[in-house]
């Protein structure tokens, strides 16, 4: 059969690829040090839990509204009220298959063919792929690491051409860890108001802010910033419920109706029970994101250390999220471990899982050569083995 234009060039997610390859060298035996995927290792909290088996068993199992039920919908806005002082009516949300999900459904509403959006780079493996579906153009604006892999407000203007449709912006980021300081935010939102460019702002890691760096939500920045932005979060990182689900977006009404008639055409509606459980996570008890932040923060704390004890690394400090990224580029063309010889951060990465059995994901895949992810979201004692491991690959 023939395919499609939109699906002959797409590669699959790159995070999703080297968690492939990890876990098909586990499966033969092998000790391998997984570094891949970011997902929490904590169990979903039971109150969460609970309120999910109370569900089923009351028979919540059938269709709701295409945009999610009126009771989360509410529950995301009491939420948005509480913690940023942000107002938003239950007009202004849809609830998705995850914040994935509602990324796709804010590019296909807003984007088609001759259109750009603005990518800052590095940035989360999937972005790029999901604007060329909509056949627009990504256009990306790389960042540094002096720079603490931040977009300025200078960068952003350059960027922009009479088809910049949307800017992307992932705060805490997705590889880097960055979380950008408030008046970057704020010199960035005066930019998006004076050239009228609508920003969809991934916030997706928001709870996982570490000490010395502050979060602000996109939004936050006065009623002319929050109508061009588009708020996209969910329950996955904070809550550990990667696997239930559910992501949503906050948006100006007219975006949000149309999200929520393409999301009727796509999936009928979210998942009934894992809607209750999101709900049950943002109105009850929020202690365990305070305990799951202190847990990452101790591994933060540890990796930091480590990855900055080993010559040849460098790397910009992450303020949020749970991921390492570190430049290895001194080490292309240097035998390491089994005398193997590689050129660029993908070979480096092919190499650290086959010799030291170390998982990483390569920095090609998010805009970044030369540099790799390491995801922290795993206990001490593995951190601890596996970066032994990758120092004996880097040894030679």
């Amino acid at each position: 059969m023939r395919l499609s234009k939109a699906v002959q060039t797409l590669k699959p997610s790159a995070t999703i690829a080297a968690a492939t390859k990890a876990k098909e060298l586990k499966a033969s035996g092998v000790k391998v040090y997984e570094f891949t995927l970011g997902e929490p290792d904590f169990t979903t909290p039971e109150h969460i839990c609970d309120a999910a088996k109370q569900a089923i068993d009351a028979g919540e199992t059938h269709y709701t509204p295409a945009a999610g039920t009126p009771s989360l919908k509410q529950a995301i806005c009491d939420r948005y009220q509480r913690d940023y002082n942000l107002s938003y009516q239950p007009s202004q949300v849809v609830v998705s298959n995850g914040a994935k999900h509602s990324i796709h459904n804010v590019l296909s509403a807003l984007c088609g063919p001759g259109d750009e959006v603005i990518i800052p780079t590095p940035y989360w493996v999937s972005y790029s792929a999901l604007v060329e579906l909509t056949g627009a153009t990504p256009v990306l604006v790389p960042t540094t690491q002096e720079s603490g892999f931040c977009l300025s407000a200078e960068q952003f203007e350059s960027a922009i051409t009479d088809k910049t449709r949307l800017m992307m912006l992932n705060n805490p980021c997705n590889p880097t860890g960055a979380a950008y300081p408030v008046e970057t935010l704020e010199a960035l939102a005066r930019v998006a108001v004076e050239r009228q460019i609508p920003v969809l702002s991934d916030e997706i890691y928001e709870h996982l802010i570490y000490e010395g760096a502050e979060f602000r939500s996109f939004a936050s920045f006065g009623e002319d910033v929050k109508d061009l932005t588009i708020i996209v979060s969910g329950v996955s990182k904070a809550y550990a419920m990667t696997g239930w689900r559910i992501g949503w977006t906050l948006a100006p009404v007219d975006v949000t109706k149309a999200m929520s008639n393409l999301q009727s055409q796509q999936t009928s509606n979210p998942c009934s029970i894992s809607q209750i459980a999101a709900e049950a996570a943002l109105n009850g008890p929020q202690e365990c994101v305070q305990e799951m932040l202190k847990h990452f923060a101790e591994r933060r704390k540890y990796v930091l250390e480590r990855l900055g004890n080993i010559d040849g690394l460098s790397f910009a400090t992450p303020g949020g999220a749970f991921y390492a990224f570190f430049d290895v580029s001194k080490f292309f063309g240097k035998p390491l471990q089994g005398g193997v010889v590689v050129n660029d951060a993908t070979e480096f990465c092919t190499a650290a899982l086959e010799q030291a059995h170390v998982g990483l994901v390569t920095g090609d895949a998010f805009g970044a050569p030369g540099y790799v992810r390491l995801s922290f979201a795993t206990d001490l004692k593995t951190l601890e083995e596996g970066i032994n491991q990758l120092e004996k690959f880097l040894a030679g």
